[in-house]
């Protein structure tokens, strides 16, 4: 049936590109010869689209395309290679490296540990040592965090702090010394600091906890980092990011984003950017108020290269600190007493959210566990009340815990969801931390597009690699790197999958009518394939490459082998 339908619209598709009126000019390119997966509502395929002025201009057979095209026209023969939309990551912060120890590439406890003790050779006495976050415990063959004890015998005389992801530092002893942490010290509201059964620090900061330690701030933003970072996604088929609240973790938002707007003036940008602002500190509604005065923003200010998206929010951890309804399994549920943080309570988060509607700001939260998700919920329905967010598209960012009891209130308010493919990667330690039924269904997809909502995919990268085809082959297959099949009644289709990376990222940022989709008047944005998305195998889907991704008319990245004369 699915075959007979793309031939039905294909057909029609075609019937109405020959019937269309030609482009009173004629292209600047034409693209023939190949799998043209177009992604409009009936999912058509078509063999060829031509391009004029940075838009698409006509889409269908490789006659009625290249019959619009003149003298001057460039066209290019893809021999049969698949084309999609442009790829876009609804939740990136940046695409990772950095200044810092890199352990991205160490496999097991005892690499790390290498890489660390090699550092402290290096380093001065006293001299702090730092990773960049690029690292996850479930690439090492041990599939648990190095301890603080580990990381003495290493390094006993340099502080270390192992920045895991956006939620948690792993220190050592001299760490904890310099920053005057102690068996004694309490956790802080909305942290945690990680002892052993004795009471011992284990070296673990988590979330609000990590503000005992001071690390250097981080250097500014700069061009170039900017280039290097859009080179990278550029190079993976990305055509667009939303970068929810920070480029760099730490860094300064507003001068960043002023930085996007010169780089688009300057012509220098290479991808769409929908950029959100955040909120850090949710203590008073007048410290919020003047923030955002502060930065003389306007709520959905831009254009169709750098826009604001709303204003980023939270209310939990990761995975290491999900506020949940029911305990962690044991030994972190401490005996049925410990279910997550609650980084910022509802009694400061819920005034926040209703003053951030009054300004006119659309929301996006993150809400990792279901008891988060119940926060979220409340706040959002209590702004309802007093102004209408039905179908402004607010969004819970993450929702890794989904409860039937949601559905209904996610609906009624029209709220979209941001899903990334952190169990892809985390899978060992999500099971770890929840138990293996409740991680089996983390970010349940097919419920979610069940149940009709509007679902945009990301990565939340650099705590989670940025290539969007393993992303989106997790969601296919609910595969893992190296714990095998989480939850296969979750799975989703190929195309839905597509439609997850491109159009529905789209309509996330109320752009569904600017890109998306290969359809004529819709901005020029695809991505050149190694391979067809639609039928190699499975686990290939996953080895997929860009081979030239082109953003506005013009190829930004071109592999070698994809011959552009």
């Amino acid at each position: 049936m699915k075959i007979d339908r793309r031939a039905a619209a294909l057909f029609v598709c075609l019937l109405a590109a020959c019937a269309t009126k030609p482009p009173s000019a004629p292209p600047d390119l034409v693209l023939y010869n190949g799998k043209i997966v177009t992604v409009d509502p009936s999912f058509p395929i078509a063999q060829a689209v031509a391009i004029g002025s940075g838009r698409f201009v006509a889409v269908g057979t490789n006659d009625a395309v290249r019959g619009i095209a003149g003298p001057t026209t460039r066209q290019i023969d893809l021999g049969g290679r698949t084309v999609i939309p442009g790829l876009m990551d609804g939740h990136l912060h940046n695409a990772g490296g950095g200044p810092g120890l890199n352990l991205a590439r160490v496999r097991s406890i005892d690499e790390l540990l290498a890489a660390v003790e090699a550092r402290a050779k290096k380093a001065g006495p006293g001299e702090l040592i730092v990773s960049n976050s690029d690292w996850h415990e479930a690439q090492l063959g041990e599939k648990r965090l190095p301890q603080l004890k580990e990381l003495d015998r290493v390094a006993p005389r340099n502080p270390v702090v192992l920045v895991r992801g956006g939620h948690e530092y792993i220190i050592n002893s001299a760490a904890a010394k310099r920053w005057n942490i102690t068996r004694d010290t309490q956790s802080p509201p909305g942290g945690e600091i990680g002892r052993e059964p004795d009471g011992e620090l284990n070296g673990e900061l988590v979330d609000t906890a990590r503000n005992l330690v001071q690390l250097p701030p981080p250097g500014p933003v700069t061009p170039l980092a900017i280039e290097r970072h859009m080179r990278l996604l550029n190079s993976v088929g990305v055509t667009s990011i939303r970068i929810p609240g920070s480029f760099q973790f730490g860094g300064d938002q507003v001068a960043t984003y002023h930085l996007f707007q010169e780089l688009k003036a300057q012509g220098r940008l290479t991808m769409r950017v929908n950029y959100l602002m955040r909120i850090f500190d949710f203590s008073s509604v007048e410290k919020v108020r003047a923030l955002i005065a502060s930065w003389n923003i306007k709520p959905d200010e831009g254009d169709d290269w750098v826009r604001i998206g709303g204003m980023k929010t939270l209310v939990d951890g990761g995975f290491e600190g999900g506020h949940m309804r029911e305990p962690y399994a044991e030994p972190y549920g401490r005996g049925g007493k410990f279910k997550g943080i609650e980084v910022v309570p509802r009694s400061q988060y819920i005034p926040v959210v209703l003053e951030l509607n009054r300004l006119g700001w659309r929301v996006a939260t993150h809400a990792v566990g279901d008891a988060a998700v119940d926060e979220v919920l409340d706040a959002y329905e209590a702004a309802d009340r007093e102004r209408s967010i039905k179908d402004r598209r607010w969004t819970i960012e993450h929702f890794f815990i989904a409860r039937p009891d949601h559905f209904a209130r996610v609906r009624a308010l029209g709220l979209a969801i941001s899903a990334q493919d952190h169990l892809y990667l985390a899978a060992p330690s999500v099971a770890k931390y929840w138990g293996r039924e409740r991680a089996e269904q983390v970010t349940p997809m097919r419920t979610f597009l069940d149940q009709g909502f509007l679902v945009a995919g990301g990565t939340d990268s650099p705590v989670i690699p940025y290539n969007p085809f393993w992303a989106m082959y997790h969601f296919i297959t609910r595969d893992t790197i190296s714990d095998g099949v989480y939850g296969a009644n979750q799975r989703i289709s190929r195309e839905e999958a597509l439609r997850v990376y491109t159009i529905n990222n789209a309509h996330l940022t109320f752009e569904e009518s600017l890109k998306g989709s290969i359809e004529p008047g819709k901005l020029a944005d695809l991505v050149v394939l190694s391979a067809d998305y639609l039928t190699v195998p499975e686990k290939e889907i996953e080895s997929l490459k860009a081979m030239g991704t082109m953003v506005g008319g013009r190829f930004v990245y071109a592999d070698r082998a994809l011959r552009l004369q």
